[in-house]
């Protein structure tokens, strides 16, 4: 059996933990150990940046401050992953990112909320402060494999080709809406065996 480093996934708004069930079942612990954090996004209101610092502890928490690790992000989950590694020192121990439908390009639909109200639905607005500091250092996701999954016809992140990294490869997966990225089997079924791979 292959050796893995420690896997962490993060999930969204409007998530919790269990939405990675199916992807957990699919793995049957091949993956372990496993980090899943509950994060506190608060219905957006959390900023993005502040979301990747508590990621960071959590990490750390679980595995120490240098045992490498691979993360899956899910739609704001993988920003929050991406802000981590290219800002908060997270590049030095990820082996692998894996983007699975999150707006790394932004997204329309964040557009009307106000940074005051939304803080993290603001960040992830076009060419936010935020993805314009991300994507003007592309050099910070170097040493770091990426890559990215997406639905085509995503009404979340709008249009779906926007849910890539500037970097690594992209992949869309055989599905119709956000949701069904971790949830049709199909779409599962990718995702794992990216996971498992050496």
């Amino acid at each position: 059996m292959a050796s893995h480093p420690p896997l962490v996934l993060v999930h969204g708004l409007w998530d919790t933990p269990r939405l990675f069930h199916r992807l957990q079942q699919r793995l049957a612990n091949r993956r372990s150990p496993l980090l899943i954090p509950q994060m506190p996004i608060w219905l957006g209101r959390t900023p993005i940046q502040d979301l990747a610092a508590i990621l960071g502890h959590r990490i750390e928490a679980a595995f120490g401050p240098n045992t490498p690790i691979d993360l899956l992000g899910f739609s704001m989950g993988g920003l929050i992953g991406r802000t981590w590694i290219q800002q908060q020192g997270g590049q030095s121990r990820t082996r692998r990112f894996i983007s699975v439908g999150s707006p790394q390009q932004g997204t329309p639909l964040a557009q009307p909320w106000p940074r005051w109200l939304l803080a993290g639905i603001a960040d992830m607005k076009l060419a936010s402060p935020l993805l314009n500091e991300l994507n003007a250092n592309p050099a910070s996701l170097e040493g770091v494999e990426c890559s990215s999954f997406y639905c085509p016809s995503d009404l979340m992140v709008v249009p779906g080709w926007r849910a890539v990294l500037p970097v690594g490869p992209r992949q869309a997966l055989p599905v119709f809406t956000h949701r069904q990225l971790m949830r049709e089997p199909a779409a599962i079924e990718r995702l794992a065996a990216e996971l498992l791979r050496p």
